[in-house]
């Protein structure tokens, strides 16, 4: 598996595996068929409600526990400081894990400070070997980073062939930030996988529509956690390094961009008070 090296050393595989939307009793088979196929990354969150499966899968899965880099995330309705400290030593019991090695802030609404402060000292007692946030604009995250101790090591935003991300991508290489992608696929909307552009750059290639636009996403320097529920298509999306999108290829992919989400307005002010005050427990 090719790796990136995070802003503080660690090495985080290029390639992962997210269990967003999988039905909570899919989960741990589908997992457990990621890490069969070759996956060692998983991606969850406390809001996914899943936690407890991808453990019980990475357990059952004979793999040593340093062989898997595990991430899962922090909900807003737990970014005061002692809410995160708990709902972090909830989220490892639900993962029967010792440690974890990438930690994210899952929106930027609420108290979003207090929350870092409180993954900051994590990760400074060594219970989380990498720190970061998702779905954060460039200049909430500039924010962050330049009045608190410790720089995010990732940023995981949405990032697809229909929503670019070119600008963010360039602020996070300036800084030593890494970008994820999450809904590289964009959900399937708009028939993506049958655009004419990328069918005919896979046609080419020998290739899926879906292994082309995790190739275009891997060539820009984006890591990936594409979903799936099959496993012939989980060994698909894990099969983008033996080619190569050209110059050429890669403008042409550009010109699909339409500059906004096709999923969600975050600008949009019903959707950010419903994310900012919705709540995953009591």
């Amino acid at each position: 598996m090719k790796e990136v090296r995070l802003n503080n050393g660690v090495m985080m595989p290029a390639v992962g595996f997210g269990v967003y939307q999988i039905p909570v009793e899919d989960t741990e088979r589908s997992v457990s068929d990621a890490l069969e196929v070759g996956y060692r990354m998983l991606d969850t969150a406390s809001s996914y409600f899943n936690e407890r499966q991808v453990g019980d899968a990475l357990r059952r899965s004979g793999l040593k526990r340093e062989q898997v880099f595990v991430t899962t995330k922090l909900w807003v309705q737990d970014y005061e400081y002692d809410d995160a400290l708990r709902a972090f030593d909830l989220s490892m019991k639900n993962l029967g894990l010792d440690y974890l090695d990438l930690y994210l802030l899952h929106k930027p609404y609420g108290n979003y400070y207090a929350a870092w402060r409180a993954v900051e000292r994590l990760y400074k007692e060594g219970c989380i070997r990498a720190i970061g946030v998702t779905s954060f604009s460039s200049e909430r995250l500039q924010d962050l980073f330049l009045h608190n101790e410790v720089k995010p090591m990732v940023n995981q935003i949405e990032t697809n062939p229909l929503f670019q991300q070119r600008e963010a991508n360039a602020f996070m290489r300036q800084e030593g930030i890494q970008h994820e992608a999450w809904a590289p696929f964009a959900e399937g909307r708009r028939d993506i996988f049958n655009n004419p552009t990328v069918k005919a750059i896979a046609g080419r290639h020998g290739k899926t529509t879906a292994q082309v636009m995790l190739r275009w996403l891997n060539q820009r320097g984006v890591v990936v956690i594409p979903k799936s529920i099959s496993k012939a298509r989980m060994a698909e999306n894990l099969d983008i390094f033996d080619f190569t999108l050209d110059d050429e290829e890669m403008r042409r992919m550009t010109v699909l961009d339409t500059g906004k989400s096709p999923i969600y307005d975050d600008q949009d002010l019903q959707t950010t008070r419903y994310i900012g005050t919705h709540k995953i427990h009591g």
